[in-house]
């Protein structure tokens, strides 16, 4: 039985394989998380910074709230785009490949329609709240456009799903 160890560290002396550039949706989508996660830090940064010096940023839980949005979106896409999902596979590496292979099949059909269940429903809610003005509270941020991105979000992680599911060009680590 080979070394667990030894099997996942490169050899001495070399470098392990560079991680893919993807076209232009990763970079979208790395802009995206990025300015998420650039807004978030920077409004919890100054509301702490303004609780130690005497002033108070009001509505910074709005504003994380909100890049969350973002940060969540982007990368639920993008681990999606690099077929990065977390599998286990203890019980398909035993079965024979052409019943692996239905199985993964069926897997990402799964995936499909449980994200695809989730966009309907948060149609559903955007659909009921569009002429509610649906707000944060401090500041008043308009919910709807989150809502949309997300909805955008899950519809694209469906469809690559699908893509999956059909084409099954899934790389299996």
């Amino acid at each position: 039985m080979a070394d667990p160890v030894e099997d996942i560290a490169p050899p001495q002396g070399e470098e392990p394989p560079a991680a893919e550039t993807g076209g232009v949706a990763q970079r979208i989508i790395f802009m995206i998380g990025s300015a998420g996660l650039l807004l978030a830090t920077a409004a919890d940064s100054v509301a702490v910074l303004g609780r130690h010096t005497g002033f108070a940023l009001l509505g910074s839980i709005e504003i994380v709230q909100a890049a969350i949005v973002f940060i969540a979106a982007s990368s639920m896409v993008s681990v999606t785009l690099v077929r990065g999902h977390a599998a286990v596979h203890i019980l398909t590496d035993r079965l024979q490949p052409v019943r692996r292979e239905a199985l993964g099949r069926l897997a990402m059909l799964l995936g499909t329609v449980a994200v695809l269940l989730l966009a309907i429903g948060s149609i559903m809610m955007l659909a009921d709240l569009w002429n509610g003005y649906e707000r944060s509270e401090i500041l008043h941020i308009p919910l709807r456009w989150f809502r949309l991105l997300m909805i955008a979000a899950l519809l694209f992680v469906a469809a690559l799903f699908a893509r999956d599911a059909i084409m099954r060009r899934r790389h299996d680590a």
